[in-house]
C-alpha cells in the first residue's frame, strides 16, 4: 500500500474539455495537443469530443515532477 500523501491536484471532476485541461495545466492548446501526440497526457473521445481525465491531468503532472527530479512537498 502507499502511503505518500499526495494532493489531489484535480477534485472537482472526472473529465476535463481541452480549454479547462490548458487553464488547469497552464499550457497551450498546441502544448497539448503536443503532448498527447507524444503519449505523454492521455486523452479520451465521447462522440467528437476530446477530453482529459483528471487521473491523467495527475499522472502527467507527477510524470513531470518524476523528470524534474522533486516531488510534492519539497522545495524546488
Amino acid at each position: 500500500m502507499d502511503t505518500r500523501t499526495t494532493p489531489a491536484a484535480v477534485p472537482e471532476r472526472h473529465l476535463y474539455r481541452i480549454p479547462e485541461a490548458m487553464r488547469l495545466l497552464s499550457m497551450s492548446r498546441s502544448v497539448i495537443y503536443e503532448q498527447i501526440r507524444a503519449g505523454r497526457l492521455t486523452t479520451v473521445k465521447q462522440g467528437r469530443t476530446r477530453l482529459v481525465p483528471a487521473i491523467a491531468i495527475n499522472q502527467y503532472v507527477e510524470l513531470l515532477m518524476r523528470e524534474s527530479g522533486g516531488s510534492y512537498g519539497e522545495a524546488a
